[in-house]
């Protein structure tokens, strides 16, 4: 309960913050619900086309989109620091979190918020109820989903910055991850064959983000939530393992670093 009311504290002051200047917080959340809109039109345009691919159809992207938005909006938006943390590795700028009585990881993901991604969240909602699956069971599911897909993304990039500890500035590497991992959820996994499953499934959990959340929202089985809830504990367990056993090897920047 005390970590869930810092969490809260700092969620609260980030917020506040991006909230202080009106205007771009909400250009930003606005243009982001456009451009996710203007990227989903390619769909629309594909299945106008042809009514189903594999047996997904329209309806479905509307839920894939729905899930997928709204989980890396949340991750993007409680936990921003998950896409800069191979810099604040590399220039030594751990210090800070360092030298205060709260759990590192949880400090430094939490401390920073990307304000756009209210916009990813927003559209994923809207996606879900425009998309003719919806009801409140349905909402539930949705919600649900929408955390354990955001715990899977935040994992899986904390995993991969946390490989700075090991082999210096990995930003570049991580943003080839962050892309692909985005990427490819946001295509039916229908489209690809057993090896490459595998690979979504594993190496670039695309699958836990996009293709089982939505089985578990529009067609819900035990099991499609057991394999979700599964690939949430195993990335989550892996990413308090990468990054605490890289810490051993951390290095101080050996400056004054100011956190605001």
């Amino acid at each position: 309960m005390r970590e869930l009311k810092f969490l809260a504290a700092v969620w609260k002051a980030n917020l506040l913050s991006s909230m202080e200047f009106r205007g771009p917080f909400v250009t930003q959340v606005v243009m982001m619900m456009l451009n996710n809109a203007f990227y989903f039109v390619f769909w629309v345009i594909f299945f106008d086309r042809f009514e189903n691919i594999r047996g997904w159809q329209l309806s479905d992207m509307f839920v894939l989109f729905g899930v997928a938005a709204s989980a890396f909006g949340l991750g993007v938006m409680l936990f921003g620091n998950i896409a800069s943390l191979s810099e604040i590795i590399a220039n030594g700028r751990l210090d800070y979190y360092l030298s205060l009585p709260r759990p590192v990881l949880l400090h430094v993901l939490a401390s920073r918020s990307i304000p756009s991604g209210l916009g990813d969240f927003t559209y994923g909602i809207i996606s879900f109820a425009i998309s003719g699956h919806f009801t409140w069971g349905g909402l539930g599911r949705f919600f649900v989903s929408v955390i354990l897909a955001a715990v899977v993304f935040v994992s899986f990039m904390t995993i991969v910055h946390s490989l700075t500890f090991w082999l210096g500035n990995a930003s570049g590497f991580s943003m080839v991850a962050w892309n692909a991992v985005i990427t490819f959820a946001l295509y039916p996994i229908s489209l690809f064959d057993n090896p490459a499953k595998l690979v979504l499934f594993t190496l670039i959990p695309a699958a836990l983000i996009g293709a089982v959340p939505v089985e578990v929202v529009r067609a819900f089985t035990w099991q499609a939530l057991g394999q979700l809830a599964l690939g949430t504990a195993v990335l989550f367990g892996l990413a308090l393992l990468v990054f605490y056993r890289g810490l051993r090897r951390y290095e101080s920047g050996s400056a004054i670093q100011v956190e605001v």
